[in-house]
């Protein structure tokens, strides 16, 4: 493996786990806390790192998934300046299909080279990547899902039903006033 090989593995398998985290400990990845800034930096990184590849490969599909990987990083970023432009939707989405990009091109990295001498998958068009991929974007789905409905939860707050004793003591305050003519 080449010297930039290297660096972009190394420095592309951060994110992988400063993601996890993230979404185990906040629900999402926030780029304003530290570990959002270190998912951000290392998925940058690592982004532009990948195209030092296209001397020796030429523009290939990874490359094309790449600039997507960039533009859906610029979106979060977007989304970090001004009062207009709250976090919320566009930012955690974004954020998300990153981190599911990612795990598409680590898995598909990782299982056409192990095990070493007999590959789980012969490419990266081996039919059996296919569940791999198809679990992944289950998961996006299932974890996108939750992640808006939070958002909702957060931004249309549900209001509070009344006790059974507030409303008994409504209805006696209603009843008095009945009576009394107020």
């Amino acid at each position: 493996m080449s010297p930039l090989g290297i660096f972009h593995t190394a420095i592309s398998v951060l994110p992988i786990g400063f993601g996890l985290v993230a979404f185990l400990r906040d629900g999402k990845i926030d780029p304003r806390n530290r570990l959002g800034k270190l998912y951000l930096a290392t998925m940058l990184i690592g982004s532009v790192s990948a195209f030092g590849f296209i001397l020796s490969k030429g523009f290939t599909p990874p490359q094309v998934l790449t600039v997507i990987t960039l533009a859906l990083l610029g979106i979060a970023m977007f989304t970090l300046r001004g009062r207009w432009r709250a976090p919320g939707y566009a930012q955690t989405i974004s954020l998300s299909a990153s981190y599911l990009l990612l795990m598409v091109f680590a898995t598909t990295e990782t299982l056409t080279r192990v095990p070493v001498g007999n590959p789980f998958a012969s490419g990266p068009t081996d039919p059996a990547l296919t569940p791999i991929r198809l679990g992944l974007l289950a998961a996006f789905v299932i974890g996108v899902t939750y992640q808006v409905l939070k958002l909702r939860a957060e931004r249309h707050p549900r209001p509070s039903r009344p006790s059974r004793q507030e409303e008994r003591l409504d209805s006696s305050v209603s009843k008095f006033r009945e009576m009394v003519g107020v």
